[in-house]
Protein backbone atom coordinates (compact mmCIF):
# COMPACT_ATOMS: atom_id res chain seq x y z
CA UNK A 1 0.00 0.00 0.00
CA UNK A 2 1.57 3.20 -0.86
CA UNK A 3 1.43 6.84 0.90
CA UNK A 4 -1.33 8.11 -1.32
CA UNK A 5 -3.65 4.94 -1.16
CA UNK A 6 -6.57 5.00 1.08
CA UNK A 7 -6.63 2.30 3.78
CA UNK A 8 -9.43 -0.09 3.84
CA UNK A 9 -11.99 0.40 6.80
CA UNK A 10 -11.09 -2.22 9.13
CA UNK A 11 -14.84 -3.67 9.07
CA UNK A 12 -14.25 -4.42 5.81
CA UNK A 13 -11.05 -6.70 6.03
CA UNK A 14 -12.55 -8.76 9.20
CA UNK A 15 -16.03 -9.45 6.96
CA UNK A 16 -13.37 -10.33 3.84
CA UNK A 17 -11.54 -12.62 6.02
CA UNK A 18 -14.62 -14.18 7.55
CA UNK A 19 -13.87 -12.74 10.89
CA UNK A 20 -17.29 -11.41 11.30
CA UNK A 21 -20.87 -11.41 9.73
CA UNK A 22 -21.97 -8.42 8.37
CA UNK A 23 -25.04 -8.27 10.74
CA UNK A 24 -22.45 -8.44 13.81
CA UNK A 25 -20.55 -5.16 11.84
CA UNK A 26 -24.21 -4.11 11.67
CA UNK A 27 -24.61 -4.12 15.38
CA UNK A 28 -20.91 -3.03 15.86
CA UNK A 29 -21.63 0.03 13.74
CA UNK A 30 -24.55 1.29 15.56
CA UNK A 31 -23.10 0.24 19.11
CA UNK A 32 -20.57 2.82 18.61
CA UNK A 33 -22.74 6.03 16.82
CA UNK A 34 -24.42 5.76 20.24
CA UNK A 35 -21.10 4.89 22.90
CA UNK A 36 -18.45 6.30 20.58
CA UNK A 37 -14.71 4.35 20.42
CA UNK A 38 -12.40 2.65 18.31
CA UNK A 39 -14.38 0.15 15.35
CA UNK A 40 -11.65 -2.71 16.91
CA UNK A 41 -12.24 -2.12 20.47
CA UNK A 42 -16.47 -2.19 19.87
CA UNK A 43 -15.98 -5.31 18.12
CA UNK A 44 -13.72 -6.90 21.12
CA UNK A 45 -16.34 -5.73 23.70
CA UNK A 46 -19.08 -7.39 21.97
CA UNK A 47 -17.29 -10.42 21.67
CA UNK A 48 -17.27 -10.46 17.88
CA UNK A 49 -13.38 -10.93 17.53
CA UNK A 50 -10.53 -11.83 19.49
CA UNK A 51 -7.35 -8.98 20.05
CA UNK A 52 -5.43 -11.24 17.51
CA UNK A 53 -7.74 -10.90 15.06
CA UNK A 54 -8.09 -7.41 15.28
CA UNK A 55 -4.27 -6.86 15.36
CA UNK A 56 -3.75 -8.94 12.11
CA UNK A 57 -6.65 -7.26 10.58
CA UNK A 58 -5.04 -3.83 11.19
CA UNK A 59 -2.05 -5.52 9.86
CA UNK A 60 -3.20 -6.32 6.64
CA UNK A 61 -4.77 -2.63 6.86
CA UNK A 62 -1.22 -0.82 6.69
CA UNK A 63 -0.18 -3.47 4.37
CA UNK A 64 1.69 -6.02 6.43
CA UNK A 65 1.58 -9.42 6.27
CA UNK A 66 0.84 -11.43 9.47
CA UNK A 67 4.09 -13.61 11.36
CA UNK A 68 4.00 -16.43 13.43
CA UNK A 69 6.56 -16.37 16.04
CA UNK A 70 5.89 -19.18 17.40
CA UNK A 71 6.20 -21.15 14.43
CA UNK A 72 9.87 -19.76 13.08
CA UNK A 73 13.40 -20.45 14.41
CA UNK A 74 14.92 -16.54 14.35
CA UNK A 75 18.66 -16.63 13.33
CA UNK A 76 20.89 -15.03 15.69
CA UNK A 77 22.81 -13.13 13.30
CA UNK A 78 19.18 -11.09 12.95
CA UNK A 79 18.68 -10.87 16.51
CA UNK A 80 21.77 -8.91 16.39
CA UNK A 81 20.72 -6.22 14.24
CA UNK A 82 18.71 -4.91 17.02
CA UNK A 83 20.06 -4.45 20.41
CA UNK A 84 17.67 -5.79 23.44
CA UNK A 85 16.96 -1.81 24.34
CA UNK A 86 16.03 -1.05 21.11
CA UNK A 87 13.98 -4.15 20.62
CA UNK A 88 12.03 -3.47 24.20
CA UNK A 89 11.67 0.05 23.39
CA UNK A 90 9.89 -0.43 20.04
CA UNK A 91 8.44 -3.74 21.12
CA UNK A 92 9.55 -5.55 17.88
CA UNK A 93 11.56 -8.47 17.08
CA UNK A 94 13.32 -8.69 13.84
CA UNK A 95 12.61 -11.96 12.13
CA UNK A 96 14.77 -11.54 8.65
CA UNK A 97 17.06 -9.76 6.62
CA UNK A 98 18.10 -9.67 3.30
CA UNK A 99 21.75 -8.57 2.43
CA UNK A 100 20.94 -7.51 -1.19
CA UNK A 101 18.26 -5.43 -0.59
CA UNK A 102 19.27 -4.23 3.01
CA UNK A 103 15.71 -4.80 4.02
CA UNK A 104 15.04 -5.89 7.78
CA UNK A 105 11.57 -7.41 8.43
CA UNK A 106 10.67 -6.65 12.24
CA UNK A 107 7.59 -8.31 13.73
CA UNK A 108 5.41 -5.56 15.40
CA UNK A 109 3.24 -5.81 18.35
CA UNK A 110 1.55 -2.87 17.69
CA UNK A 111 1.01 -2.31 13.72
CA UNK A 112 0.16 1.16 14.07
CA UNK A 113 3.06 2.86 15.69
CA UNK A 114 4.78 3.44 11.80
CA UNK A 115 7.03 6.06 13.70
CA UNK A 116 8.28 3.25 15.70
CA UNK A 117 9.63 2.08 11.62
CA UNK A 118 11.38 5.28 11.04
CA UNK A 119 13.48 5.52 14.15
CA UNK A 120 14.63 2.10 13.26
CA UNK A 121 15.63 3.12 9.92
CA UNK A 122 17.67 5.91 10.83
CA UNK A 123 19.35 3.97 13.81
CA UNK A 124 19.84 1.10 12.10
CA UNK A 125 20.99 2.37 8.62
CA UNK A 126 18.49 0.36 6.70
CA UNK A 127 15.23 -0.23 5.19
CA UNK A 128 13.02 -1.53 7.62
CA UNK A 129 9.60 -3.32 7.22
CA UNK A 130 6.76 -4.00 9.12
CA UNK A 131 5.18 -7.40 9.69
CA UNK A 132 2.19 -7.64 12.15
CA UNK A 133 2.10 -10.35 15.50
CA UNK A 134 0.54 -9.51 18.48
CA UNK A 135 1.45 -8.80 22.06
CA UNK A 136 2.12 -11.98 23.77
CA UNK A 137 4.08 -13.77 21.31
CA UNK A 138 6.48 -10.48 20.85
CA UNK A 139 6.87 -10.79 24.81
CA UNK A 140 7.74 -14.53 24.95
CA UNK A 141 10.06 -13.89 21.82
CA UNK A 142 12.02 -10.82 23.62
CA UNK A 143 12.68 -13.42 26.59
CA UNK A 144 13.49 -16.74 24.26
CA UNK A 145 16.02 -14.55 21.88
CA UNK A 146 17.27 -11.71 24.55
CA UNK A 147 18.37 -13.86 27.45
CA UNK A 148 21.58 -11.75 27.79
CA UNK A 149 21.75 -8.62 29.53
CA UNK A 150 21.74 -6.52 26.24
CA UNK A 151 23.17 -2.93 25.87
CA UNK A 152 23.69 -1.49 29.15
CA UNK A 153 23.74 2.35 29.91
CA UNK A 154 27.43 1.82 31.23
CA UNK A 155 28.04 -0.15 27.79
CA UNK A 156 26.84 2.43 25.88
CA UNK A 157 28.43 5.43 27.38
CA UNK A 158 31.71 3.65 26.65
CA UNK A 159 30.96 2.83 23.06
CA UNK A 160 30.19 6.85 22.71
CA UNK A 161 33.54 7.87 24.80
CA UNK A 162 35.00 5.32 22.41
CA UNK A 163 33.82 6.83 19.11
CA UNK A 164 35.10 10.53 20.82
CA UNK A 165 31.63 11.89 19.65
CA UNK A 166 32.10 15.54 20.43
CA UNK A 167 30.67 19.08 19.48
CA UNK A 168 31.78 20.96 16.30
CA UNK A 169 32.54 24.43 17.69
CA UNK A 170 30.83 26.18 21.12
CA UNK A 171 27.58 25.47 22.20
CA UNK A 172 26.58 29.50 21.93
CA UNK A 173 28.01 29.66 18.52
CA UNK A 174 25.87 26.89 17.27
CA UNK A 175 23.12 27.55 14.26
CA UNK A 176 19.81 25.57 14.19
CA UNK A 177 20.53 23.37 11.83
CA UNK A 178 23.49 22.06 13.36
CA UNK A 179 21.94 21.34 16.75
CA UNK A 180 19.52 19.35 14.99
CA UNK A 181 21.74 17.28 13.29
CA UNK A 182 23.96 16.83 16.63
CA UNK A 183 20.49 16.27 18.40
CA UNK A 184 19.59 13.32 15.70
CA UNK A 185 22.80 11.61 15.83
CA UNK A 186 22.28 7.89 16.11
CA UNK A 187 24.73 7.88 19.33
CA UNK A 188 22.35 10.59 21.15
CA UNK A 189 19.18 8.88 20.23
CA UNK A 190 20.08 5.38 21.28
CA UNK A 191 20.85 7.00 24.59
CA UNK A 192 18.39 9.40 25.33
CA UNK A 193 15.93 5.97 24.45
CA UNK A 194 17.85 3.95 27.01
CA UNK A 195 17.43 6.33 29.95
CA UNK A 196 13.95 6.82 29.02
CA UNK A 197 13.57 2.98 28.70
CA UNK A 198 15.06 2.17 32.16
CA UNK A 199 13.93 5.02 34.07
CA UNK A 200 10.01 3.85 32.74
CA UNK A 201 10.82 0.06 33.51
CA UNK A 202 11.80 1.10 37.21
CA UNK A 203 8.46 2.66 37.27
CA UNK A 204 10.47 6.31 38.06
CA UNK A 205 8.54 9.36 38.27
CA UNK A 206 10.45 11.90 36.78
CA UNK A 207 14.20 12.16 35.28
CA UNK A 208 16.16 15.24 36.13
CA UNK A 209 18.89 15.78 32.96
CA UNK A 210 21.41 18.64 34.68
CA UNK A 211 24.55 20.00 33.80
CA UNK A 212 27.46 21.56 35.28
CA UNK A 213 30.53 23.41 34.02
CA UNK A 214 32.44 20.33 33.81
CA UNK A 215 29.70 17.64 34.41
CA UNK A 216 26.62 16.35 33.58
CA UNK A 217 24.15 14.66 35.58
CA UNK A 218 21.64 12.43 35.29
CA UNK A 219 19.33 11.35 38.02
CA UNK A 220 15.55 10.01 37.70
CA UNK A 221 13.27 9.35 40.88
CA UNK A 222 12.12 5.96 41.98
CA UNK A 223 9.41 6.31 45.16
CA UNK A 224 10.59 9.69 46.35
CA UNK A 225 14.30 8.84 46.07
CA UNK A 226 16.81 10.16 43.69
CA UNK A 227 18.92 7.41 42.03
CA UNK A 228 21.58 8.85 39.73
CA UNK A 229 22.52 7.10 36.26
CA UNK A 230 26.58 6.98 35.22
CA UNK A 231 27.00 10.48 34.19
CA UNK A 232 27.47 10.85 29.85
CA UNK A 233 30.34 13.56 28.86
CA UNK A 234 30.03 16.65 28.98
CA UNK A 235 29.69 17.05 25.72
CA UNK A 236 26.49 15.65 25.25
CA UNK A 237 24.81 17.85 27.84
CA UNK A 238 23.47 20.49 24.42
CA UNK A 239 22.67 17.19 22.37
CA UNK A 240 20.84 15.31 24.52
CA UNK A 241 18.90 18.28 25.70
CA UNK A 242 18.40 19.38 22.12
CA UNK A 243 16.63 15.81 21.36
CA UNK A 244 14.36 16.25 24.32
CA UNK A 245 13.06 19.60 23.17
CA UNK A 246 13.26 18.29 19.16
CA UNK A 247 10.77 15.00 20.85
CA UNK A 248 8.70 17.77 22.72
CA UNK A 249 8.16 20.27 20.08
CA UNK A 250 10.40 22.65 21.95
CA UNK A 251 12.36 25.66 20.50
CA UNK A 252 16.01 24.68 20.19
CA UNK A 253 17.47 27.53 19.57
CA UNK A 254 15.90 29.68 22.90
CA UNK A 255 17.94 28.50 25.75
CA UNK A 256 16.93 32.00 27.60
CA UNK A 257 13.69 31.02 28.26
CA UNK A 258 12.05 28.45 30.19
CA UNK A 259 9.57 26.05 28.37
CA UNK A 260 7.38 23.46 28.38
CA UNK A 261 6.49 20.70 26.04
CA UNK A 262 5.10 16.94 26.13
CA UNK A 263 6.10 13.93 24.18
CA UNK A 264 3.78 10.95 24.25
CA UNK A 265 5.49 7.15 23.79
CA UNK A 266 4.40 3.77 22.96
CA UNK A 267 6.58 1.72 25.07
CA UNK A 268 6.18 -1.99 26.11
CA UNK A 269 2.01 -1.58 24.86
CA UNK A 270 1.86 1.27 27.33
CA UNK A 271 0.83 4.45 26.32
CA UNK A 272 2.81 7.01 28.47
CA UNK A 273 2.72 11.00 28.18
CA UNK A 274 6.08 12.53 29.55
CA UNK A 275 5.85 16.39 30.97
CA UNK A 276 9.20 18.43 29.34
CA UNK A 277 10.31 21.29 31.25
CA UNK A 278 13.26 23.56 30.48
CA UNK A 279 14.53 25.90 32.72
CA UNK A 280 17.93 28.32 32.07
CA UNK A 281 20.79 27.89 34.39
CA UNK A 282 24.79 29.19 34.62
CA UNK A 283 25.80 26.31 32.28
CA UNK A 284 22.95 25.04 29.70
CA UNK A 285 19.59 24.32 30.49
CA UNK A 286 18.14 21.97 33.28
CA UNK A 287 15.20 19.39 32.18
CA UNK A 288 12.74 17.72 34.40
CA UNK A 289 10.73 14.94 31.90
CA UNK A 290 7.76 13.65 34.78
CA UNK A 291 6.34 10.35 33.24
CA UNK A 292 2.65 9.93 33.54
CA UNK A 293 2.72 5.90 33.16
CA UNK A 294 -0.83 4.95 33.99
CA UNK A 295 -0.59 1.42 34.26
CA UNK A 296 1.44 1.75 36.90
CA UNK A 297 -0.52 4.44 39.07
CA UNK A 298 -3.23 2.99 41.22
CA UNK A 299 -6.12 4.84 40.38
CA UNK A 300 -8.41 2.28 42.07
CA UNK A 301 -9.87 3.55 45.63
CA UNK A 302 -9.47 -0.23 47.02
CA UNK A 303 -5.70 -0.42 45.63
CA UNK A 304 -4.49 2.52 48.12
CA UNK A 305 -3.24 0.43 50.84
CA UNK A 306 -5.98 1.86 53.15
CA UNK A 307 -6.83 0.03 56.19
CA UNK A 308 -10.34 -1.53 56.14
CA UNK A 309 -11.59 1.94 58.76
CA UNK A 310 -9.82 4.60 56.70
CA UNK A 311 -11.39 3.13 53.02
CA UNK A 312 -15.14 2.76 55.12
CA UNK A 313 -14.54 6.75 56.07
CA UNK A 314 -13.42 7.93 52.27
CA UNK A 315 -16.44 5.96 50.98
CA UNK A 316 -18.67 7.92 53.11
CA UNK A 317 -17.34 11.07 52.30
CA UNK A 318 -17.14 10.54 48.93
CA UNK A 319 -20.83 9.79 48.25
CA UNK A 320 -22.35 12.73 50.25
CA UNK A 321 -24.38 14.42 48.02
CA UNK A 322 -22.96 18.32 48.50
CA UNK A 323 -19.83 19.90 50.36
CA UNK A 324 -16.38 20.34 49.84
CA UNK A 325 -13.53 17.34 50.60
CA UNK A 326 -10.25 19.13 50.58
CA UNK A 327 -7.12 16.45 50.51
CA UNK A 328 -3.67 18.48 51.67
CA UNK A 329 -0.36 17.97 52.05
CA UNK A 330 3.45 18.79 49.91
CA UNK A 331 4.17 18.65 46.30
CA UNK A 332 4.25 14.90 45.66
CA UNK A 333 2.60 13.62 48.40
CA UNK A 334 0.33 11.50 46.08
CA UNK A 335 -2.72 13.85 46.49
CA UNK A 336 -3.75 13.94 42.62
CA UNK A 337 -3.53 10.07 42.95
CA UNK A 338 -6.09 10.32 46.02
CA UNK A 339 -8.53 12.27 44.02
CA UNK A 340 -8.59 10.59 41.13
CA UNK A 341 -9.46 7.55 43.07
CA UNK A 342 -12.29 9.13 44.35
CA UNK A 343 -13.69 10.41 41.49
CA UNK A 344 -13.46 6.97 39.97
CA UNK A 345 -14.90 5.74 42.86
CA UNK A 346 -17.91 7.43 42.36
CA UNK A 347 -17.71 7.85 38.29
CA UNK A 348 -21.54 6.51 37.54
CA UNK A 349 -23.58 7.40 34.26
CA UNK A 350 -26.09 8.79 36.31
CA UNK A 351 -23.79 12.10 37.36
CA UNK A 352 -21.81 14.66 35.55
CA UNK A 353 -18.46 15.25 37.02
CA UNK A 354 -16.27 17.93 35.33
CA UNK A 355 -12.42 18.49 36.80
CA UNK A 356 -10.44 21.41 36.14
CA UNK A 357 -6.47 20.73 36.70
CA UNK A 358 -2.93 22.35 35.67
CA UNK A 359 -2.33 20.48 33.89
CA UNK A 360 -4.40 17.42 33.23
CA UNK A 361 -2.22 14.34 34.14
CA UNK A 362 -4.43 11.53 33.45
CA UNK A 363 -7.04 10.48 31.06
CA UNK A 364 -10.34 9.67 33.16
CA UNK A 365 -13.15 8.03 30.91
CA UNK A 366 -16.36 9.40 31.33
CA UNK A 367 -14.87 12.59 32.86
CA UNK A 368 -14.94 15.97 31.92
CA UNK A 369 -11.47 17.28 32.28
CA UNK A 370 -10.40 21.09 31.62
CA UNK A 371 -6.93 22.12 31.62
CA UNK A 372 -5.90 25.26 33.04
CA UNK A 373 -4.03 28.19 30.73
CA UNK A 374 -3.24 31.08 32.79
CA UNK A 375 -1.64 33.07 29.94
CA UNK A 376 -4.48 33.16 28.42
CA UNK A 377 -6.88 33.86 31.20
CA UNK A 378 -8.45 30.36 31.91
CA UNK A 379 -7.77 30.65 35.60
CA UNK A 380 -8.89 27.99 38.40
CA UNK A 381 -11.75 30.76 39.03
CA UNK A 382 -12.74 31.07 35.50
CA UNK A 383 -12.74 27.60 34.74
CA UNK A 384 -14.82 26.95 38.34
CA UNK A 385 -17.48 29.53 37.02
CA UNK A 386 -18.07 28.20 33.37
CA UNK A 387 -17.91 24.27 34.93
CA UNK A 388 -20.82 25.45 37.44
CA UNK A 389 -22.95 26.48 34.44
CA UNK A 390 -22.53 23.07 33.05
CA UNK A 391 -25.01 21.32 35.21
CA UNK A 392 -22.33 19.11 36.71
CA UNK A 393 -22.69 17.09 39.87
CA UNK A 394 -19.68 16.42 41.26
CA UNK A 395 -16.35 19.12 40.46
CA UNK A 396 -12.55 18.51 40.92
CA UNK A 397 -10.73 21.66 41.54
CA UNK A 398 -6.66 21.10 40.88
CA UNK A 399 -6.08 22.94 43.58
CA UNK A 400 -7.22 26.08 45.63
CA UNK A 401 -4.68 29.15 45.05
CA UNK A 402 -6.48 32.33 46.19
CA UNK A 403 -9.20 33.44 48.32
CA UNK A 404 -11.51 33.79 44.70
CA UNK A 405 -11.17 30.21 43.49
CA UNK A 406 -11.96 29.22 47.53
CA UNK A 407 -15.45 31.24 47.15
CA UNK A 408 -16.41 29.79 43.92
CA UNK A 409 -15.79 26.31 45.45
CA UNK A 410 -17.88 27.21 48.51
CA UNK A 411 -20.49 28.72 46.38
CA UNK A 412 -20.38 25.14 44.25
CA UNK A 413 -21.23 23.09 47.67
CA UNK A 414 -23.91 25.50 48.98
CA UNK A 415 -25.58 24.97 45.23
CA UNK A 416 -25.68 21.21 46.22
CA UNK A 417 -22.47 20.34 44.45
CA UNK A 418 -19.56 17.59 45.81
CA UNK A 419 -16.13 19.84 45.25
CA UNK A 420 -12.75 17.96 45.50
CA UNK A 421 -9.85 19.94 45.74
CA UNK A 422 -6.16 20.37 47.51
CA UNK A 423 -4.56 22.52 49.41
CA UNK A 424 -0.55 22.83 50.60
CA UNK A 425 -0.53 23.09 54.42
CA UNK A 426 1.28 20.82 56.64
CA UNK A 427 -1.68 18.80 58.11
CA UNK A 428 -5.63 18.32 58.56
CA UNK A 429 -6.46 21.53 61.12
CA UNK A 430 -3.88 23.60 59.91
CA UNK A 431 -5.91 24.55 56.40
CA UNK A 432 -8.59 25.97 58.35
CA UNK A 433 -6.59 28.72 59.58
CA UNK A 434 -4.18 29.13 55.67
CA UNK A 435 -8.17 29.44 54.51
CA UNK A 436 -9.14 32.15 57.06
CA UNK A 437 -6.15 33.42 56.14
CA UNK A 438 -7.05 33.95 52.52
CA UNK A 439 -10.01 35.72 53.37
CA UNK A 440 -12.75 32.92 53.61
CA UNK A 441 -15.42 33.74 56.75
CA UNK A 442 -15.43 30.97 59.17
CA UNK A 443 -19.13 30.58 59.12
CA UNK A 444 -18.67 29.72 55.33
CA UNK A 445 -15.96 27.35 56.01
CA UNK A 446 -18.19 25.19 58.60
CA UNK A 447 -21.44 24.96 56.50
CA UNK A 448 -19.32 23.42 53.53
CA UNK A 449 -16.63 21.35 54.41
CA UNK A 450 -17.09 17.85 54.85
CA UNK A 451 -13.43 16.32 55.37
CA UNK A 452 -10.07 17.46 55.31
CA UNK A 453 -7.51 14.80 54.67
CA UNK A 454 -3.68 15.09 55.44
CA UNK A 455 -1.58 12.41 53.65
CA UNK A 456 2.03 11.61 53.01
CA UNK A 457 3.71 8.65 51.13
CA UNK A 458 6.42 6.35 53.12
CA UNK A 459 8.75 3.81 51.41
CA UNK A 460 7.57 0.44 51.53
CA UNK A 461 10.46 -2.50 52.11
CA UNK A 462 11.45 -4.49 50.02
CA UNK A 463 9.72 -7.97 49.89
CA UNK A 464 12.64 -9.50 48.94
CA UNK A 465 14.94 -8.58 51.36
CA UNK A 466 12.70 -7.47 54.35
CA UNK A 467 14.08 -8.29 58.00
CA UNK A 468 13.27 -8.04 60.94
CA UNK A 469 15.42 -6.16 63.84
CA UNK A 470 15.42 -4.37 67.09
CA UNK A 471 15.00 -1.10 66.94
CA UNK A 472 18.12 1.36 69.15
CA UNK A 473 16.65 3.04 72.23
CA UNK A 474 17.79 6.57 69.89
CA UNK A 475 15.23 4.69 67.10
CA UNK A 476 12.59 4.49 69.36
CA UNK A 477 13.13 8.11 71.38
CA UNK A 478 12.55 9.62 67.51
CA UNK A 479 8.59 7.91 67.86
CA UNK A 480 8.56 9.21 71.43
CA UNK A 481 8.16 5.54 72.61
CA UNK A 482 9.91 3.20 75.08
CA UNK A 483 10.43 0.25 74.81
CA UNK A 484 8.04 -1.28 77.15
CA UNK A 485 5.23 0.04 74.82
CA UNK A 486 6.42 -1.73 71.58
CA UNK A 487 7.29 -5.16 73.73
CA UNK A 488 5.48 -7.60 71.60
CA UNK A 489 5.64 -5.87 68.44
CA UNK A 490 8.19 -6.66 65.41
CA UNK A 491 10.14 -4.23 63.46
CA UNK A 492 11.49 -4.71 59.73
CA UNK A 493 13.96 -3.09 57.32
CA UNK A 494 15.10 -3.77 53.75
CA UNK A 495 18.51 -5.33 53.70
CA UNK A 496 19.20 -4.12 50.20
CA UNK A 497 19.01 -6.91 46.72
CA UNK A 498 18.65 -7.49 43.76
CA UNK A 499 14.67 -6.40 43.21
CA UNK A 500 15.30 -3.23 45.45
CA UNK A 501 18.63 -2.28 43.29
CA UNK A 502 19.73 -2.37 46.89
CA UNK A 503 17.90 0.36 48.31
CA UNK A 504 15.76 -1.58 50.62
CA UNK A 505 12.27 -0.16 49.98
CA UNK A 506 9.75 -1.02 46.70
CA UNK A 507 6.70 1.14 46.22
CA UNK A 508 4.81 3.18 48.23
CA UNK A 509 2.22 3.60 50.65
CA UNK A 510 0.20 6.66 51.88
CA UNK A 511 -0.85 7.34 55.62
CA UNK A 512 -3.58 9.53 56.30
CA UNK A 513 -5.01 12.04 58.85
CA UNK A 514 -8.56 12.65 58.54
CA UNK A 515 -10.63 15.45 59.95
CA UNK A 516 -14.17 15.13 59.96
CA UNK A 517 -16.23 17.53 60.92
CA UNK A 518 -18.50 17.37 63.12
CA UNK A 519 -20.69 19.88 65.16
CA UNK A 520 -18.36 20.59 67.47
CA UNK A 521 -15.73 21.56 65.20
CA UNK A 522 -17.90 23.55 62.96
CA UNK A 523 -18.56 25.83 66.02
CA UNK A 524 -15.34 25.77 67.15
CA UNK A 525 -14.30 26.96 63.20
CA UNK A 526 -17.34 29.83 63.62
CA UNK A 527 -15.64 30.97 66.72
CA UNK A 528 -12.31 31.28 65.05
CA UNK A 529 -10.54 29.11 67.79
CA UNK A 530 -6.87 28.23 67.63
CA UNK A 531 -5.74 25.40 65.08
CA UNK A 532 -4.52 23.99 68.34
CA UNK A 533 -8.01 23.22 69.93
CA UNK A 534 -9.66 22.40 66.80
CA UNK A 535 -6.55 19.85 66.76
CA UNK A 536 -7.49 18.37 70.08
CA UNK A 537 -11.02 18.37 69.37
CA UNK A 538 -10.58 16.09 66.45
CA UNK A 539 -8.59 13.84 68.15
CA UNK A 540 -11.05 13.61 70.78
CA UNK A 541 -13.27 12.80 68.10
CA UNK A 542 -11.44 10.08 66.82
CA UNK A 543 -9.18 11.22 64.10
CA UNK A 544 -5.78 9.46 63.79
CA UNK A 545 -2.55 11.63 63.67
CA UNK A 546 -0.18 11.34 60.51
CA UNK A 547 2.56 9.61 62.91
CA UNK A 548 0.07 7.43 64.69
CA UNK A 549 -0.86 6.60 61.06
CA UNK A 550 2.33 5.91 60.47
CA UNK A 551 2.77 4.01 63.50
CA UNK A 552 0.38 1.64 62.31
CA UNK A 553 2.34 1.00 59.48
CA UNK A 554 5.63 0.24 60.98
CA UNK A 555 3.95 -2.20 63.35
CA UNK A 556 1.82 -4.04 60.28
CA UNK A 557 5.57 -4.76 58.83
CA UNK A 558 4.93 -2.25 55.89
CA UNK A 559 7.40 0.81 56.36
CA UNK A 560 10.23 1.63 58.71
CA UNK A 561 10.90 4.03 61.22
CA UNK A 562 13.42 5.78 59.76
CA UNK A 563 10.35 6.67 56.54
CA UNK A 564 7.78 7.65 59.51
CA UNK A 565 10.00 10.05 60.80
CA UNK A 566 10.95 11.79 57.46
CA UNK A 567 7.96 11.99 56.08
CA UNK A 568 5.91 13.09 59.34
CA UNK A 569 8.47 14.99 61.59
CA UNK A 570 7.32 18.93 59.99
CA UNK A 571 2.99 17.38 60.92
CA UNK A 572 4.24 17.53 64.84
Amino acid sequence: MTADQPRRPLGEILLEQGRISQDQLNQALEHQKTNGGALGAVLKDLGFVSEMEIQMALGQQVGMDPVDLTDIEIEQEVIDKVSRMMAEMYRIIPVEFNQAENVLIVAMADPMNVSALDELRFMLNCNVRGAVSNENDVREALKKYYTQGGESFDDLIHEIEADDFELDGDEDDMDDNSIETMANAVPVVKLLNLVLLTAINDHSSDIHFEPYEDSFRIRYRVDGALLELKSPPRSLALALISRIKVMSNLNISERRIPQDGKIGLNIGGRKIDLRVSTLPTMFGESVVIRILDKSVVALDINRLGMSEEVLSTFMDLIHKPNGIILVTGPTGSGKTTTLYACINAVNETTDKIITTEDPVEYELPGVIQCPIHADIGVTYAACLRAILRQDPDTILVGEIRDAETAGIAIEASLTGHLVFSTLHTQDSPGTIARLVEMGIEPFLLSATIEAIIAQRLVRCICLSCKTAYTPTDEELFELNLTRSEVEGRHFYYGAGCETCKNIGYRGRNAIYEILKFNSTLRDLVIDRKSTEVIRNAAVESGMTLLREAGLLKIYDGVTTIEEVVHETMAAE
